[in-house]
């Protein structure tokens, strides 16, 4: 009885430490409340007209696979590293006077790059992929950032939206993501590591259709058209166009 009582109080600290004590400073935002992905099967009727933009090309800040960002040779965040990583090519994603930045501990972080100061952090990833022992949740897709929210996955089955102002989060869904992904319209639309491909709600991370794809490769929209690999689908049912 005495072991099963100390076992419980284990868990409970470690949960307590996960919540009160993370190894990076910043405000921490739990993540799932369900891990059911609910495919309504619905017809896209607001087809977008073009996609989301982000010009990072004069965003001068860059990322070292210790989960390091420098500002040429100034260091202005210090991560936490890991040797259970993916290797990529990651930059940090400048927008107005911030930057955000995905990690390979399955983190998205804010930051002021004049001042150094730590926004917030959110994390990515579902709580279970941290009790696995060699789970991988790193952020190898850089995060989007768009009007008030910032949009992103990692490999710890999570692709979310997170508030830019507060870093929590309005929404998960239970997905691991390894290739970029695209915005247009109300709609993100996101290769997953299911070898699927979602066509995600804005405003409330439902699922409107779902369709398997042979390649794992970011898509490409046109026209009420999106490209994955060979497959063209058409956005309004998810179906592929023979």
């Amino acid at each position: 009885m005495r072991k099963t009582v100390a076992i419980i109080c284990c868990m409970f600290a470690f949960v307590a430490c996960d919540k009160h004590d993370p190894i990076l400073p910043g405000v921490r935002t739990a993540i799932f409340n369900t891990s059911h992905i609910d495919v309504k099967n619905q017809t896209i009727s607001d087809i977008p007209t073009s996609v989301v933009m982000v010009d990072n090309s004069n965003c001068p800040y860059t990322q070292d696979g210790s989960n390091t960002i420098w500002d040429g040779t100034r260091k202005i965040f210090s991560g936490f590293p890991t040797n259970n990583t993916v290797k990529n090519d990651m930059r940090p994603v400048c927008s107005g006077k911030y930057l955000y930045a995905g990690l390979s501990t399955g983190e998205v972080v804010k930051i002021n790059p004049r001042t150094r100061q730590i926004v917030w952090i959110a994390d990515v990833y579902r709580p279970s992929n941290m009790t696995g022992g060699a789970s991988m949740v790193d952020i190898v897709v850089a995060p989007l950032p768009h009007g008030n929210a910032v949009y992103a996955g990692g490999l710890g089955d999570a692709f979310c939206r997170i508030s830019a102002a507060s870093g929590a989060r309005a929404w998960c869904l239970d997905i691991a993501v390894s290739v970029p992904f695209i915005i247009a319209g109300n709609y993100a639309f996101v290769v997953a590591d299911d070898n699927n491909l979602y066509a995600i709600q804005l405003k409330d991370g439902a699922a409107i259709w779902r369709t398997p794809v042979a390649m794992r490769t970011a898509p490409q929209y046109a026209d009420g058209i999106i490209t994955v690999g060979d497959e063209r689908i058409d956005v309004a049912t998810g179906k592929i166009i023979l």
